[in-house]
């Protein structure tokens, strides 16, 4: 006959230990990850600078009318002449979020 070898093993305490640690670690994690990529979502403004941009360039080149303004998604995107500066003020504010964002652009 085959004598059987005894195998050390952990007891059922101490598995339920380690896998309750586990379960927290990555409970944690999770969350500090769904934070992060909340963060970054909420605080992306590429597209709105792209189109500031675009606006800047059009103004520079006389091609809009001042005073002038448009919704653009969730923003609301004006331009003012600015008679004090000598130049234009071009805001734009978010609805949703009621951030702002605000260039100026001198005459030249």
């Amino acid at each position: 006959m085959v004598v059987l070898k005894k195998i050390k093993a952990s007891t059922l305490m101490e598995t339920l230990v380690a896998t309750v640690l586990i379960v927290v670690v990555f409970m944690i994690s999770s969350m500090i990850l769904n934070n992060v990529f909340s963060n970054t979502i909420t605080n992306d403004n590429r597209e709105i600078n792209a189109r500031l941009n675009e606006l800047r360039y059009l103004l520079s080149n006389n091609k809009l009318t001042i005073p002038f303004q448009e919704d653009f998604k969730s923003w609301s995107i004006s331009i003012e002449l600015q008679k004090d500066k000598n130049g234009y003020l071009i805001s734009a504010i978010d609805q949703k979020n009621h951030k702002q964002i605000e260039k100026r652009l001198n005459e030249n």
